[in-house]
């Protein structure tokens, strides 16, 4: 008997759009009826989004901490110089979507369309808190302390634990989060279309969409143009080796997924076996420069449309911890943007419709996001091609 094909996550989240966009636009008419409905939405939001916001320093810690015992377990300077580089790549990619998007966005986002998560319209019938059992920035410095702990003191037993609590929190996002996420987005679309924000929503939402995948281009250009010089290879031939990696992630999702069509791309751009055996798996854990480009710019997006206005001296520590925060988080299912989101919140002060819709949002662009990762990290693994054999050439 044949195996019934599971429906994804993304059409899951596009069903559940769809839905709330309809719901929200016919409730005004059905009377009280219409306002129960919009209020079972928002009750079910106002206790899924305490639960995440208990669940989020939990992902942090199980994110983080493995995550820079495993890097800490690598030897040599190779290591340390391809993490430098990626972590370098995503700053620049994070920088270079602030200075875009500051420019592009004003021209069609409008400003104060209203402050999304404000239930003065729809209330929900109850509330349920769920305090965390830590602050993001406690769960972020413990993350760094306990990581470089094990990998100093080469402790197995603690590593052997977290990597347990790791698992734990990963199938708490894949059981319970995940499942649930398509109906935390209804029920934040069927709220914003009832209050009338929507609608004033949807089309600079497809123009940033628009913006985002020129941007991924955009930084990959630039990835291989340095790639390129140092290698002394045309960029534009190093790209096209690497299309395959790219639909493949399109079709995945997944950077971890994608590894060995990537490590395959890189060895046709004549990387060393080592290299980019080396390269592409680490790369596919620490570099998500199309994953900070999505984040920034969505991020910006909708902090504009609140009647916010972000700045550099607030987007760039925001990037930075993206850079640290994201470690590891390609293994899990949307794990780019789950785990960004303890950093959107005390950093950005999102509430708990922001972070959902900032799901929503990266959701269904997820898989051009994870596309640039892996092929830009192919330009890594060309770089440190290029810089391994010209040491081994001064030897």
């Amino acid at each position: 008997m044949e195996k019934k094909k599971k429906l994804g996550l993304l059409p899951k989240l596009l069903i559940a759009i769809v839905l709330g966009l309809v719901i929200g636009s016919v409730a005004p008419m059905m009377g009280k009826f219409g306002e129960v409905v919009i209020r079972l939405g928002a009750t079910f939001n106002g206790v899924f989004g305490e639960f995440l916001n208990f669940i989020i320093p939990l992902m942090i810690f199980g994110f983080v901490a493995p995550g820079i015992a495993d890097l800490g377990t690598g030897a040599g300077k190779t290591l340390a110089e391809t993490v430098g580089i990626a972590y370098g790549s995503t700053l620049l990619a994070g920088t270079l979507a602030f200075c875009v998007d500051s420019v592009l966005f004003p021209m069609f986002i409008k400003e104060s369309v209203g402050v999304i998560g404000d239930d003065r319209v729809a209330n929900a019938f109850f509330e349920a808190p769920m305090p965390p059992v830590m602050g993001v920035m406690t769960a972020l410095v413990l993350s760094f302390v306990v990581g470089l702990g094990m990998a100093v003191c080469h402790s197995t037993t603690l590593k052997s634990a977290v990597d347990d609590f790791a698992a734990i929190v990963n199938k708490v996002i894949g059981s319970i989060i995940i499942p649930l996420l398509p109906f935390h987005v209804y029920g934040i679309f069927a709220k914003l279309t009832y209050t009338g924000s929507m609608m004033k929503m949807l089309s600079s939402f497809i123009a940033v969409f628009g913006v985002i995948i020129v941007l991924h281009w955009v930084i990959l250009i630039i990835q291989y143009t340095i790639a390129g010089s140092v290698a002394k290879k045309n960029p534009f031939g190093l790209i096209k080796n690497m299309l395959p990696a790219y639909a493949t992630a399109i079709g995945t999702q997944s950077s971890a997924a994608t590894i060995p069509v990537t490590t395959e791309c890189t060895k046709k751009n004549n990387v060393t076996d080592a290299i980019a055996e080396f390269v592409c798996p680490l790369c596919a854990t620490i570099h998500l420069s199309g994953s900070t480009i999505t984040l920034t710019s969505c991020s910006m997006a909708v902090m504009m449309m609140t009647g916010g206005h972000p700045t550099f001296s607030m987007m760039f520590p925001f990037i930075m911890m993206l850079g640290v925060t994201m470690v590891a988080a390609p293994g899990v299912p949307g794990g780019a943007v789950m785990a960004a989101l303890g950093v959107l919140e005390s950093m950005l002060g999102f509430n708990e419709d922001m972070l959902g819709l900032m799901i929503a949002l990266y959701t269904a662009q997820d898989s051009f996001g994870t596309a640039c990762n892996v092929t830009g990290d192919g330009a890594i693994a060309v770089l440190m091609d290029a810089i391994t054999g010209k040491k081994k050439a001064t030897v």
